[in-house]
């Protein structure tokens, strides 16, 4: 379905290549799959694979935010890649520093450190289980957190799914701003590492590496504040049922975004897992243009993985590489769905 006018005004990205889009956008050029460090699991001997996020070369100023304290890392990478994704819209226009924001933020696995500090606690004994640890167990966590650190933000959502889940809230991003209840919209989609992660992604999709970080897209009206890249089209949800397979909600979600044409990159959810690609890959198996894989050089990051792809197809775009990209996401669980970014003539091409 057709987008009305809304563009890309900025992108953000923290993954273990390192916490900016410029080392996201290094790690796709390399190419080669980025190194594996061992996450330990209690109760066995063998470890359990994993690629994390560095350190940052500096501590982020954001950190000294009261809210920000005992943040779990999920916020603090959500936090990080939206900052730099709205510093984007600022430096196009300085005026959008009054401008009343949205915040969507996407999560499948959500805030899983507190989480299990918390329950954790509560089963060694519960009389003395840090009350201070539950407000950032829950999925709303890194929205709120995010909200007090951009100040002006005045419509704020979570939303919890497959990886799909974040066009579907670029999708609701896009909503907000054509019915002007707000200016600006970031969509975050957000993830952090965890033994417990990986083991349920071990015992899912044994060949896939579990990763984490953020990633975000700043979206306005305005397309003189954008990067020159316009949302094009989002497609429906096609979601997995009894009578709806996942290869045909995947080839249901292609045949909306068309076939290739020149110009135009397709970004892929394709990891390390045959099992699990099939289905989007036989339905891309006819596209003859080029293709991004972020998630063969990145990891599964879940939530994370899904907005990295849009961050790099928006970014492949702005730097005029190519005059389109479609975006694929074929869901662990729940539905397929895409979207294709595409050049505008205005403004310049940001210097890279």
């Amino acid at each position: 379905m057709g987008v009305s006018r809304i563009f890309v005004a900025g992108l953000g990205a923290v993954s273990p290549a390192g916490w900016n889009v410029a080392d996201l956008r290094e790690a796709l050029n390399q190419g080669e799959p980025l190194p594996v460090e061992s996450v330990a699991r209690p109760g066995r001997d063998q470890p359990l694979p994993a690629r994390r996020v560095p350190n940052p070369a500096l501590r982020p100023g954001f950190l000294l935010h009261p809210r920000l304290r005992r943040a779990s890392p999920i916020t603090h990478y959500a936090a990080a890649a939206a900052l730099e994704a709205e510093s984007g819209l600022r430096l196009a226009n300085p005026e959008t520093e009054h401008w009343p924001f949205g915040v969507v933020v996407c999560l499948q696995s959500g805030c899983v450190q507190y989480s299990c500090r918390f329950y954790e606690e509560t089963l060694q004994n519960p009389a003395t289980a840090s009350p201070l640890v539950f407000p950032e167990t829950v999925y709303a966590a890194p929205a709120s957190h995010i909200a007090a650190l951009l100040k002006n933000a005045t419509l704020t959502c979570s939303l919890v799914g497959d990886p799909a889940t974040f066009l579907h809230g670029v999708s609701l991003a896009a909503r907000w701003l054509v019915e002007e209840r707000v200016d600006a919209c970031l969509v975050i989609g957000a993830e952090e590492t965890h033994w417990i992660t990986a083991d349920a992604l071990r015992h899912l999709d044994r060949p896939a590496i579990l990763s984490a970080g953020a990633g975000a897209l700043c979206l306005c009206r305005e397309p003189e504040s954008s990067l020159g890249v316009e949302l094009a089209a989002i497609t429906h949800a096609h979601t997995y049922s009894t009578q709806t397979s996942r290869t045909r909600a995947a080839r249901a979600m292609r045949g909306e975004l068309g076939a290739s044409s020149p110009g135009e990159v397709l970004c892929e959810g394709l990891g390390a897992s045959p099992r699990a690609d099939a289905a989007e890959r036989s339905a891309w198996r006819d596209w003859t243009g080029p293709r991004l894989s972020p998630k063969g050089i990145l990891g599964e990051g879940l939530m994370a993985a899904a907005a990295w792809q849009c961050v790099a197809a928006c970014d492949a775009v702005a730097a005029r590489q190519f005059k389109a990209a479609k975006v694929s996401l074929v869901g662990s669980n729940q539905q397929a769905m895409g979207a294709r970014f595409a050049g505008i003539s205005y403004p310049s091409a940001p210097k890279r």
